[in-house]
């Protein structure tokens, strides 16, 4: 288990790296072996590391695509990262670690988002950023084995791999939501993407959500249960 965090300023402002600090601290116990943080204009990228795959320093997050251009915060594992690492190779990728990781986002910018996503068979969530775009984008895996968060205001998005996350910055506002309290208080738990809290959501299985820094957003589900049954 891993955990992620990230901040995607809409204003221009730069994002602090105390904040990114904080959010990050918030889900220490999500990874205790290591931890790293991005602050880079108007994004900000923080992880927790728990230390499996490739254990040394060098696969440390956030963690650039060979040419610089993504840089990626994961957590999961992708089983068959191993496979694909000829075809990126062939395709021009450079590795520097033996990390599911670096496959991942080499993956993305060889491929393409939406391409590499559905050839990654495993648990993951994870936060690419695209510096040339300026576009950040959060995935979940095929069934919502691996948490995420997240919450969009008019000034900056804010993610996580959980909410005390995004309760660890300080302009984030803290509203009960009542269909998400009344849901937990009926089932036990609260339903598809609605959480607890208002406007916090959680990106649903199958699904990827990017947000540029001019604000615009798009989602889109990449597998459906329905599709192979």
């Amino acid at each position: 288990m891993c955990g992620i965090s990230g901040e995607l300023s809409f204003k221009g402002k730069p994002v602090s790296e105390h904040h990114m600090r904080s959010m990050t601290e918030a889900i220490k116990h999500r990874g205790p072996d290591d931890a790293g943080i991005l602050t880079d204009g108007p994004i900000g990228l923080g992880h927790r590391r728990l230390s499996i795959i490739d254990i040394s320093p060098r696969s440390r997050q956030p963690m650039e695509s060979f040419d610089g251009r993504m840089v990626i915060v994961f957590n999961g594992e992708v089983y068959n990262y191993q496979e694909l690492i000829p075809e990126l190779t062939a395709a021009g990728a450079r590795f520097r670690t033996t990390s599911d990781t670096e496959v991942v986002v080499n993956a993305i910018r060889i491929w393409g988002l939406n391409d590499a996503v559905r050839r990654f068979i495993g648990m993951f969530a994870f936060a690419v950023w695209d510096r040339h775009r300026q576009e950040l984008s959060i995935v979940r895996d095929r069934v919502g084995i691996k948490p995420l968060f997240y919450w969009i205001g008019n000034d900056r998005m804010l993610f996580g791999s959980e909410v005390r996350a995004l309760l660890a910055h300080p302009d984030f506002p803290r509203c009960i939501d009542r269909v998400g309290i009344g849901q937990y208080l009926t089932t036990g738990y609260t339903l598809g993407a609605t959480t607890a809290l208002q406007g916090v959501r959680r990106l649903l299985p199958g699904h990827t959500l990017t947000v540029g820094a001019d604000q615009s957003t798009r989602e889109s589900c990449y597998w459906r249960l329905s599709d192979h049954v």
